[in-house]
């Protein structure tokens, strides 16, 4: 026999196709032929395998070697496709049986001694076999943590090409690593550490509850940038379906090893303002990789500084936080990504940062400052929910002994008002109060009938956009389920509405 087949994963963001990998050794010149679409990388892969193949004791055959990837039209990238092939290569040469390999994926880059590296993104390519006839999937020793949340498929952990020849030829099950389980990167910043800033205590609570957007202006010092690091610990742990999705993206990005497999936490992501638009919302030209604000789907993306960002930068972010996902386009395709955050965002009040009080200490002028706050675009400011004025703490809560709030009181708080909303809302088919169509806001999800008349008002004073009455009810409902309304009274309405107005109150 002289042609042996395997599977591989093609990713492509998110997505994974089963990838059939046949090889064909025939007589002729020595050569190697790849088809079927692949990158650089893949392309390289025959002198990787040849010296693997070589230095673990095996033949290369020195013949006509044609290696086909189909479906032929897809495109394919990665070093991870390297023991597959490997595989099929032994196998059309039969070194092999091949009764196993119908049902198996292999999932590795090799090292010219033999070792199977460690790879990218194997936790989204084992999820796009969850609907396939692949029983067993070969992965490298160092991605077996990655696995754990899987339960539908054998995994065998491989450190060389020896290890999967074992278990091949002899079913030589290879020695499986030693799994801690770890609640790891559980975060250790707590509220309890802040003192005062009650105000902005009790909004972040707010927009925790319905994952309202949330604008923090004031001074340096004050405690923005302590505030929006503790906001993911009074966030509602992820559901495992929510847990698995975010560590697939951190999977595929490289990083899953930073913030843990099985944490229950909503991320954290906090690029810095000098960041492109690229790394924010991802892009690639060979392979399309997950931006910042992928990164932090289902938890909290902090920008400091905002107004500093290089312009288009977070107007790019206008798009992902009305639809909850990003498209990026290339020439080899589009990759989508899910992208349903909650975004923070920190400012000073004026260039110079020292315009809070009565402003004596400020040196910037009138219209300096209008310019600085105005770098931050009117479409932008529209989608944020809640906009917080963040002033030096006094000397009273600075000098106090008071017991601060700790993040689990406030969580216990969030969870519950969040349990309210989730049985209101999960009938209905969404889940979270800033999800609420502007449909249902004005049928079955309205307000109080004066809060309704108030906001009317407003909205024929110009005071208000039509995207903001949505947005206004919407954290009026949030508002009502930390208090344990039945519905948005005046009283809600109108405290949602002087949240949302905390950047006009310091202009």
């Amino acid at each position: 026999m002289t042609l042996g087949a395997t599977f591989g994963v093609s990713l492509f963001g998110l997505d994974g196709n089963l990838i059939h990998i046949e090889v064909d050794i025939s007589d002729g010149l020595p050569t190697y032929s790849l088809l079927g679409l692949p990158d650089l990388a893949l392309s390289e892969s025959r002198d990787r395998i040849r010296s693997a193949l070589l230095n673990s004791h095996e033949r290369w055959p020195n013949k006509k070697v044609t290696v086909s990837l189909s479906p032929a039209w897809l495109p394919k990238s990665g070093s991870h496709f390297d023991l597959p092939i490997a595989v099929a290569l032994l196998a059309a040469q039969g070194l092999i049986p091949s009764e196993r390999l119908s049902q198996t994926v292999f999932f590795g880059e090799l090292a010219l001694d033999g070792r199977i590296r460690q790879a990218r993104g194997v936790l989204p390519a084992l999820l796009a076999l969850r609907n396939s006839e692949i029983e067993t999937a070969v992965i490298p020793f160092e991605n077996f943590s990655e696995t754990r949340l899987l339960k539908n498929l054998k995994i065998i952990p491989v450190k060389t090409i020896r290890d999967v020849l074992g278990w091949l030829r002899r079913n030589e099950i290879p020695e499986q690593p030693t799994v801690i389980d770890e609640e790891i990167k559980v975060d250790t910043k707590d509220f309890s550490e802040v003192l005062g800033q009650e105000s902005a205590k009790y909004a972040l609570e707010v927009a925790a509850v319905g994952s309202h957007h949330v604008l923090m202006i004031g001074p340096p010092g004050t405690g923005k940038t302590m505030l929006a690091e503790r906001f993911p610990t009074i966030m509602p742990p992820l559901t495992e379906d929510e847990s698995i999705q975010v560590s697939a993206i951190h999977s595929l990005s490289g990083d899953l090893q930073h913030r843990g497999i099985s944490t229950r936490q909503p991320p954290f992501v906090a690029p810095h303002h000098t960041t492109s638009r690229a790394a924010m919302i991802g892009g690639g030209s060979h392979a399309i990789k997950p931006g910042a604000c992928s990164l932090a789907h289902r938890g909290i993306l902090f920008v400091d500084e905002a107004p500093e960002c290089a312009t288009g930068v977070l107007d790019a972010l206008r798009q992902p936080l009305e639809s909850g996902a990003v498209t990026i386009s290339r020439a080899i395709g589009s990759a989508t990504f899910p992208a349903q955050f909650v975004l923070a965002l920190a400012a000073n009040p004026c260039p110079c940062g020292r315009f809070a009080g009565r402003g004596r200490a400020c040196q910037c002028t009138s219209v300096q400052v209008r310019r600085y706050l105005h770098r931050l675009s009117g479409p932008l400011l529209d989608r944020i929910d809640i906009r917080l004025q963040v002033l030096p703490p006094t000397r009273e809560s600075l000098s106090s002994h008071a017991r601060s709030e700790s993040s689990a009181e406030m969580r216990a708080r969030v969870i519950e008002a969040r349990g309210r909303s989730e049985a209101r809302l999960l009938p209905l088919g969404i889940s979270r109060n800033s999800e609420i169509p502007a449909s249902l806001l004005r049928e079955k999800l309205r307000a109080e009938r004066s809060a309704m008349v108030f906001l009317h008002g407003e909205l024929e004073k110009e005071n208000i956009t039509a995207r903001g009455f949505h947005k206004v009810l919407r954290v009026a409902w949030s508002i009502a389920d930390l208090a344990a309304h039945e519905i948005p009274s005046l009283s809600d309405v109108q405290q949602a509405m002087t949240l949302r107005e905390g950047l006009e109150l310091m202009s």
